[in-house]
Parts: structure tokens; sequence; C-alpha cells
């Protein structure tokens, strides 16, 4: 597909599901169980699980032997279960109100909450499919979804501020898809958030269909250069498709603004070097033994600055530089940020957003 060209199709709707949009219910109900509800889930629902991780697992070897008495274990806890899902949750909503349930495929979970609030007087959706049919409406869309749109890439090394102008952008009103925060992953061997794990591939997923459905595909989404992978997460092959096939922004920044950005960034790294340089020794193979020895050495004696430095001179530039021709061969627009204070990349996220440009 030439660049900037966009396929004009719908953008997935709920429709799709055969059910009203999800924010039109004042309660959407995730009916399986916290282990289910954590691996992924609807965007917005709310887990009241009909039963929980050990009390599934149960009624489940015992269904093995003796289905009977399966079904009684299983109808006591569901019962327990949402009488006190009913009198904590539940008892907030207006008879009116619309809910929408679901569980694993709409089969039996669903349907214990189903029928008990149309008693009550609700109005109750049950999604076809349950998640299992979500979950290929979620593949489905990551797969159409970006060919409809036109993606503007900020490129460049580390530390550079491809980041803070993508944050820039997004202040100034454009479309901005954050990839790395989605990941909750900078996208190196030291990207990793402190004391914040990655989201399951599954619940990724979610997250990024949902923000890329709303997109309005008038209007290009500005993002951040990334490989296929995310840390730990992988992207949907057509949207890696499509960041690479457009034209980047090349970004590039003084070394001094890209030593204190890493500084500010990764500041846990700053208190505890050496966590960092354990976290490198992977790359012994490809920077050799004696560069490695004295990241350690500069480590060890707390010159945090020139470790920096270092890193980015001798291991992250030529790195970024092989995988920039790989990806884009010589396709790329120049731009140079003197400075990254928030003042100075304001200025520029302005001037790239204006018409004409």
């Amino acid at each position: 597909m030439p660049e900037n060209e966009v396929v004009s199709l719908p953008l997935p709707t709920e429709s799709q599901l055969d059910v009203q949009a999800f924010g039109r219910y004042a309660l959407i109900i995730d009916a399986r169980t916290p282990h289910e509800y954590a691996e992924d889930h609807i965007p917005g629902a709310m887990n009241l699980p009909v039963a929980d991780d050990a009390e599934f697992a149960e009624v489940g070897t015992l269904h093995a032997t003796d289905p009977h008495a399966a079904y009684l274990v299983g109808a006591r806890y569901a019962l327990n279960n949402i009488a006190r899902h009913v009198q904590d949750v539940i008892s907030n909503f207006r008879p009116t109100d619309r809910l929408l349930v679901y569980c694993f495929r709409g089969g039996k979970r669903s349907r214990a909450w189903a029928e008990p609030l149309r008693g009550i007087g609700f109005k109750i959706d049950v999604l076809p499919g349950g998640w299992k049919n979500y979950r290929r409406w979620v593949r489905e869309g990551l797969e159409q979804l970006p060919t409809r749109f036109e993606f503007r890439v900020l490129a460049g090394p580390t530390g550079c501020g491809k980041t803070r102008l993508l944050q820039a952008l997004q202040q100034a009103g454009a479309q901005v898809l954050d990839l790395e925060g989605l990941a909750r992953h900078r996208g190196s061997l030291i990207g990793a958030l402190p004391d914040e794990p990655q989201p399951s591939q599954k619940w990724f997923d979610s997250q990024l269909f949902d923000v890329m459905r709303r997109f309005d595909a008038a209007q290009p989404i500005w993002v951040e250069a990334e490989s296929k992978k995310i840390g730990n997460l992988q992207l949907p092959q057509a949207l890696h498709d499509a960041m690479h096939a457009a034209t980047p922004l090349l970004v590039s920044a003084p070394m001094g603004e890209r030593v204190r950005l890493c500084r500010d960034e990764y500041q846990h790294f700053v208190r505890e070097p050496l966590r960092m340089i354990a976290l490198l020794e992977p790359l012994k193979p490809l920077v050799g033994g004696q560069e490695l020895t004295l990241w350690r050495e500069l480590a060890q004696a707390g010159r945090i600055d020139e470790l920096f430095e270092r890193l980015v001179d001798n291991h992250y530039d030529p790195c970024y530089a092989r995988s920039h021709r790989a990806h884009y061969g010589e396709r790329a627009e120049e731009l140079h940020l003197p400075s990254l204070e928030p003042a100075a990349l304001d200025a520029v996220a302005q001037a790239l957003l204006r018409p004409g440009r």
C-alpha cells in the first residue's frame, strides 16, 4: 500500500458482537474467575465472579468423577457469591439501568447472573459467545485497524526525547498511540518499570484495540518507533507493518540533554547502578567483556553520567543505527531537539501540528 494511503472502511463496533456499545451499559459484569479476569477482560468491566479460582477448580475436579455432585456444589457457590455481589454492588444501580453480562463462552455462568437480575427487573444483555467471541473480535480488529490509519512515527536513539515529544503532541491535541505506556515497558533490556509488571499479551491487545478503535481515521496517529516486541509483549503484525511503511521523523538531541533525560527516567538505576549492569550482562557477546567491565567500574564508582553516556555512545546508538537501516533504509526526515525541556518540546509539538507541515 502506498505511503499515506488509508483504507476507507468502517471502524469496528460492538454491533459486530450483537450487543450495544459498551459505554451505554451502566455495568458490564465479568462472571469469570479473578484469574481469567486478570488475564484479559472487556475494558471497564467489573469482575463479579460466580465462583472464585479455588471454587471453580474444585467444581471442575469434582465434575470429572461425579457431575451431579459438582452441579450441587457449583450452584451453592454461585448462589452465595451472587447474593453477596447483589448486596455489595448491584443494589447501587437503578431498575432502569441496562447491564451486560459475559463469561467464557456465554453459557452457564452468564445465565447464573442474567436470570436473577432479570427477575429483579434489570434490562440484561448477555454477550453471545462470551469472552471467546470478544477475543476473536479483538484479534480480527487488530489485523484490520492499522490499515485504516496514517501513522506519523517518531524514531531516534535512546534518550533523544521521543516519548516526551509524543506526550507534548498529545497535550497539543494530536492522536497519540503510547505503545510503551500500554506495555508498561520502555522497550530495551533495562526497560522494565520498577514494581510495575507488564500486562498479559491478551490484556495488552484489548487495551490497544480499545484505544485504536476510538481514533479518528481522518487524522494521523503519532507513535514512537518500536521493534516487534516491547519487553515480553508482541505487537500485532499489521500494526508493526503499518508503522514501518511510514517515513519516520528521526529525532536527535545533544548528548548532555540525553544524559539528563536518562537520569530522570531511570532514577532507580541511578540509585542502584549495579542492578542495571546485571541486566546488561547478556550483551557481553555483542559489546565484549572489556566494555562490560568498564560499565561495571563506572557503576561501582558512582559515575552515573559517564556510565549513561558510555552506554548510549558505545552500545545504544550503534545498535539503533543498525535497526533503523534494517527497518527504514534511508527513509527519514530529521528533527533536532536542542532542548528536552517541557516548554521547548511544547513549541516543537505545536510546530509539527501546524496545517501544511
